[in-house]
């Protein structure tokens, strides 16, 4: 029998602590690597090292602290029948609801309120709250948590995290008036709490101001109702679809069932037969409508390059063999399978509306074509009679390509990658699916501080304004022409510890739509997804402050304004729309069920 070790007498120790906290007899504490959380009646914190040092101790014990009193203070139904629908008003009504509940815990027992204050100084030094240098750069849901947590126990703002708050703290006192008292007063009311969220929420001009505060079922009858408007606007575009459809069938002895069936079927139900034929049309696809359109490569804006010997383009299987990404492929799928049935309604619903752009239509009443099954009884009571034909009519499908833009940049680890990983993951699939290629890529440095690129930096004399400073990795995770069964193991490498370091957008961008400018499709869609602006610390080190942003802003200028390629952007707990103006936020994986259905099928639209 081996020998116990420290770890898991901790572990132990923090199992008895989360049972006499949340007032649960069968919670169990394990360790993992991706961010802390719950599932079911188990919690999960990030383990320690094997030395068991005092700081690693006490952020897992916060992090166990802070996940039991969720379990014994928290209601979800409460919270999801009166959270906002909006991405950034959704994510602050979150924040804030943790704060409540780390509030309550704060305020009866010293030792647990340490434990707190160790865990959110740990989770805040990634935060996008600690690199801002302007208000618009401050998370709004990050500033309401931590100007809550003192407000309703007095519990210290991190360090790394004062300086960005200061930058929006006085506005957000001054707009949120009486609110931050009224929540201390309804602290242990969880839904007179909510509603007072929300009117916060709306001083801050975050939801709209005549939302009613209804804690009975008001809100999921509307959200009943308006998913069966959907599918009733759905059922009668297939309806209208169908019905020269199965006229056609008749004609040729189809049977009744067909393929209008299969949008409603489970997207990873797929076959490989159907994989196959998808993945290998591209030879077969339509010529554009314009193949011979110029292109202009993006101009240089002044940036600069000291040197691009030590830069990679890498495919993901020059990065990890084989065997290691399948079994990080499975840690991806784990992500997936809390998600699953969101998965599949987002992914049917994107398929169906893409498929909805290729309906074929009828001319009817024509001299000559198809015997119009309609009017058979016009053609056996005089035969000689014209116009009882019809013509088929393809509406016009642009021929389209997609890429995605992934950053792997470190502050992305933990939870943003793996949404980034799901969201690449269902696009790729769905999109393929209905005959849309996809190619996904990487982008990060292959070092920290600079790498080789300083290093003859440093030789050559440290001459002044080198400008980018470190070597840049792009990894090719699927190219477009590779069907997404022989990728999908590669998207597993996001999960890779270690991969994700710094991020230098401008570069990367210009990098992807290269790529995709020179592809033949008529229509072509870059889509980034990303949590914020470029950071390289031993570029921005020897330049100006914003020379990484400001590279970035003139590459996006350019695309948006003079590029025929459409740029999109997916801001993963950040709103990117200070960079990008066509943009959605996504604050959470399990969003892409709700909200997310729609806005993201819109960003597909075909008539755009």
């Amino acid at each position: 029998m081996s020998q116990r070790q420290p770890i898991d007498d901790l572990k132990s120790v923090l199992t008895g602590a989360a049972r006499a906290l949340s007032g649960e007899p069968e919670v169990e504490v394990a360790y993992t690597s991706d961010a802390p959380h719950a599932v079911g009646k188990g919690v999960k914190v990030n383990a320690p090292s094997r030395t068991l040092p005092r700081g690693d101790v006490a952020i897992a014990r916060g992090q166990a602290d802070a996940l039991a009193l969720r379990l014994k203070h928290h209601e979800a139904a409460i919270h999801n029948r009166l959270r906002p629908s909006e991405p950034l008003a959704g994510a602050a009504f979150d924040r804030m609801e943790d704060a409540r509940v780390a509030a309550l815990g704060a305020r009866a027992m010293q030792g647990l309120r340490d434990n707190l204050v160790a865990e959110t100084a740990q989770r805040f030094a990634c935060d996008p709250i600690s690199r801002a240098t302007s208000a618009g750069e401050v998370p709004v849901s990050s500033a309401l948590e931590l100007l809550l947590r003192a407000h309703l126990a007095d519990l210290p703002v991190p360090d790394c995290a004062a300086d960005g708050l200061a930058l929006v703290q006085a506005e957000l006192q001054a707009r949120g008036g009486g609110d931050f008292d009224l929540l201390s007063m309804l602290i242990d009311d969880q839904a007179a709490y909510g509603q007072q969220m929300m009117r916060l929420l709306q001083h801050l001009d975050m939801v709209q101001a005549d939302l009613p505060f209804d804690t009975g079922d008001a809100d999921e009858d509307a959200e009943n109702q308006q998913d069966n408007s959907d599918e009733n606007e759905d059922g009668e575009e297939d309806q209208q679809g169908a019905a020269a459809e199965m006229e056609a069938r008749v004609q040729s002895g189809e049977g009744e069932t067909g393929e209008a069936e299969e949008s409603d079927v489970d997207i990873d139900g797929m076959d490989n037969g159907e994989e196959d034929a998808m993945g290998d049309m591209g030879d077969e696809a339509p010529m554009p409508v314009r193949p011979n359109r110029p292109h202009i490569d993006i101009p240089d804006f002044n940036y600069r390059v000291f040197t691009s010997a030590h830069d990679e383009v890498v495919g993901a299987l020059d990065l990890c063999d084989a065997e290691e990404l399948a079994r990080l492929r499975g840690f991806l799928d784990q992500q997936l399978v809390p998600l699953q049935s969101a998965v599949t309604r987002l992914a049917n619903r994107l398929q169906r509306r893409l498929m909805a752009q290729q309906n074929r239509a009828w001319d009817f009443d024509q001299d000559e074509g198809t015997l119009d099954a309609a009017r058979l009884a016009r053609v056996i009571a005089n035969p000689m009679l014209s116009l009882s034909y019809k013509v088929e009519r393809d509406t016009d499908f642009k021929d389209t390509i997609v890429t995605l833009l992934i950053d792997n940049s470190g502050s992305m680890r933990g939870r943003p990658i793996s949404i980034a990983a799901i969201c690449a993951d269902i696009l790729a699939r769905t999109l393929e699916r209905v005959g849309v290629k996809v190619e996904i890529l990487g982008f990060t440095t292959r070092t920290w501080k600079g790498g080789q690129s300083r290093e003859d930096w440093l030789a050559a004399g440290r001459p002044v304004q080198p400008g980018r400073l470190n070597d840049v990795r792009h990894i090719l995770y699927k190219p477009a022409d590779e069907p997404y069964r022989r990728a999908r193991n590669s998207l597993g490498l996001m999960m890779r510890e270690g991969l994700l370091k710094e991020n230098i957008d401008g570069e990367a961008l210009k990098w992807a739509h290269a790529r995709i400018a020179h592809r033949s499709e008529d229509r072509k869609i870059l889509m980034v997804i990303s949590d914020g602006s470029p950071v390289d610390d031993s570029t921005l080190s020897v330049n100006s402050s914003g020379y990484l942003d400001q590279h970035l802003r003139q590459v996006i200028g350019w695309i948006e304004n003079k590029s025929p390629v459409e740029l999109i952007a997916i801001g993963i707990g950040h709103d990117v729309t200070r960079w990008y103006s066509r943009a959605v936020t996504i604050m959470d994986a399990e969003q892409l069920g709700g909200a997310m259905v729609d806005q993201l099928a819109d960003l597909f639209d075909i008539d755009s």
